[in-house]
């Protein structure tokens, strides 16, 4: 028997949220989050997709923070690449408020894989693959890319190095991070940081934006 959508998330409370990330989405976008939600509720009662319970948690904590991205980097007509999907964030929740993006989700875990693939599916999401792989052993297959994104990358340097490298090379990094990580992550070299932007709602999360640095003709190495 499929999940009912929580009374906790009609169209009025999902746009409600949404406006305080400064995004609107059309209802379409709206029974897209709706259904996703449901999904995932149910999906989450067989793997662990995600630890939060509650539904409007769930709606502010991924999805409008996932979305947050779309105006605050901006993120539009263009590839990313999401790094670790796991329950589809922070890549579904783009692709559903940017359609135009074309969207890689990369996922090792086999059982999460099929989830985002159905989700896809449900969602009636085109131009949205998944890629049952480590990113350390993807390169053709996504190439050009222009954003590398994750919400769950726990070494940094590493896939940093690889978003940085000649066979990604990603034209901007997007990562979703805990204040305490800020320091770590800018000291890694090869990319140019932004201001960290804080995200609504929260006081010790950052969207954290890194544009790869052009080496210099003649540049001592």
């Amino acid at each position: 028997m499929p999940t009912p959508v929580p009374a906790s998330l009609s169209k009025e409370t999902i746009a409600r949220a949404l406006g305080e990330f400064q995004l609107t989405a059309n209802d379409q976008q709206v029974l897209q989050i709706q259904q996703y939600m449901k999904l995932l509720l149910t999906w989450n009662e067989k793997m662990n997709l995600t630890a939060i319970r509650d539904p409007l948690e769930i709606l502010y904590r991924h999805f409008c923070e996932c979305m947050f991205a779309a105006t605050a980097v901006p993120v539009e007509n263009g590839r990313l690449a999401d790094v670790g999907s796991g329950g589809g964030f922070p890549g579904l929740p783009l692709k559903i408020i940017r359609p135009d993006l074309q969207v890689f989700l990369i996922e090792s875990s086999i059982k999460k894989a099929t989830f985002l693939a159905e989700v896809a599916r449900d969602l009636e999401l085109t131009d949205t693959r998944v890629l049952v792989n480590r990113y350390e052993e993807l390169d053709e297959e996504l190439t050009p890319l222009d954003w590398v994104c994750s919400r769950a990358v726990g070494d940094f340097a590493p896939f940093l190095q690889w978003a940085g490298s000649e066979r990604i090379a990603a034209k901007q990094v997007i990562l979703w991070i805990g204040a305490r990580d800020l320091a770590e992550i800018q000291k890694i070299a090869g990319w140019e940081w932004r201001e960290p932007i804080q995200v609504p709602q929260s006081l010790r999360r950052l969207l954290l934006v890194g544009t790869k640095q052009v080496q210099k003709v003649g540049a001592s190495t």
